[in-house]
């Protein structure tokens, strides 16, 4: 059966109407697509460094102690003045009398009057020996005139003799005696001496500079009683400093001696170039701010830009510590903002054609802004930036603005 021109003509009117409908629907109801901010991947220098805070010493440091315990007289230096070696910084003199409760005073005073007692005893034991010596010696004497005579054996003489020897004897016995009581007496008496009465007797030690330099602090400026070896004050050459970091651990193993450095935020002048002299060889236990117990290494810089550039900077300044522990000239690098996890391995959404691709990639080193990349991406390859959830494999985007790596 043959149709006729017009229900054919009006037929494929509706179809096209049709058609023309839906696209029109599915393009009205077709998401829009994502905004996003894209970054080439370039060739270029990558250096990798550790940051930290650090703060500065002067290289070597003179810790002044009391050599002995007493008073120290009132410190008359400041910190920041100059000494010269053998300069007389501090002085002690001996420590004053302590006072005495009244239970303590009671139990001294009894020892005092008991030491009195003894000594009164140790004399009259003195009194009674020398009054026997005379005696001895007087029977002495008498014996060898009646062995002169021929009346007294030689044995009556020989033991007169010895009886004189033995009573002198006795007689030293007790004057030891009695000078050992007197040093007791002496002894007792003194701890019953008020401070206020003590006589210092003008006894003074002085502690010297054992080096030229400046006085970096003073510990015990006020006049006070220390023990012996306290710490007074410090003396060091504030004009040869170091820098000491304190970094993690996991970074200072990163590092060697001779890498360079950079110390910054000391003041309003240029980063200070430096280098790495030594990484000391234990670690120990730092918390953190925040509570977390972190180990730390010390690792110790030594500028190389002349003093007078940062002449401002003092002992025991903070500062900013970077070393380098890694360089290259030609990397090819991916900004890190476009990197994420996916399935264990690191990836990004490529930009081709208005739509994300993914594309799974493999990373070397890391500065913390640039990455580079060992396999997965070339060189112009353009990277989404700081993909959210709206991204995904196939999903239409269009660019923001292009953000090229920087040297």
């Amino acid at each position: 059966m043959k149709i006729p021109g017009p229900v054919r003509f009006r037929t494929l009117f509706w179809l096209a109407a049709a058609a023309i409908l839906a696209l029109a629907l599915a393009l009205a109801f077709r998401p829009p697509p994502v905004r996003v901010e894209v970054g080439e991947i370039t060739r270029g220098p990558l250096t990798v460094m550790v940051r930290d805070e650090a703060k500065t010493r002067a290289r070597d440091i003179y810790v002044v102690s009391a050599p002995v315990s007493g008073r120290l007289l009132r410190v008359g230096n400041r910190a920041g003045e100059a000494v010269e070696a053998g300069a007389v910084v501090a002085s002690i003199q001996p420590a004053p009398a302590t006072f005495v409760d009244e239970r303590s005073r009671q139990e001294i005073s009894a020892g005092v009057r008991l030491a009195e007692a003894a000594l009164a005893l140790a004399r009259a034991e003195l009194e009674g020996a020398e009054a026997r010596l005379t005696h001895a010696r007087q029977e002495a004497s008498r014996t060898e005139t009646l062995f002169a005579a021929s009346v007294a054996s030689a044995s009556a003489v020989d033991r007169a003799r010895l009886n004189v020897r033995t009573a002198a004897a006795a007689v030293a016995n007790a004057k030891a005696a009695v000078g050992v009581q007197q040093a007791a007496l002496e002894a007792a008496r003194v701890r019953l001496v008020e401070p206020a009465a003590a006589d210092l007797g003008g006894r003074t030690v002085t502690i010297r500079a054992p080096v030229a330099g400046r006085i970096l602090r003073v510990l015990q400026e006020s006049e006070t009683v220390v023990a012996q070896g306290a710490p007074v004050l410090e003396i060091g050459d504030p004009g040869d400093l170091e820098v000491v970091a304190e970094l993690l651990s996991g970074d200072a193993a990163r590092i060697s001696a001779g890498a360079p450095a950079v110390i910054e935020a000391w003041g309003e002048g240029p980063p200070i170039r430096g280098r790495v002299r030594h990484v000391e060889p234990y670690g120990f236990l730092k918390v953190s701010a925040l509570g977390v117990e972190e180990q730390r290494v010390n690792v110790i810089i030594d500028p190389v830009d002349p003093p007078a550039s940062w002449a401002s900077v003092g002992h025991g300044y903070r500062v900013e510590a970077a070393v380098t522990v890694w360089s290259a000239e030609a990397v090819l690098q991916t900004p890190v903002s476009a990197l994420f996890r996916d399935q264990g391995h690191w990836a990004v959404f490529k930009a081709e054609r208005g739509h994300a691709r993914l594309q799974r990639v493999e990373i070397g080193q890391n500065d913390g802004t640039y990455a580079e990349v060992l396999a997965g991406l070339g060189p112009g390859d353009r990277v989404i930036l700081h993909p959210g959830q709206s991204v995904a494999d196939g999903v239409a985007i269009r660019p923001r603005r292009s953000v090229a790596s920087e040297d």
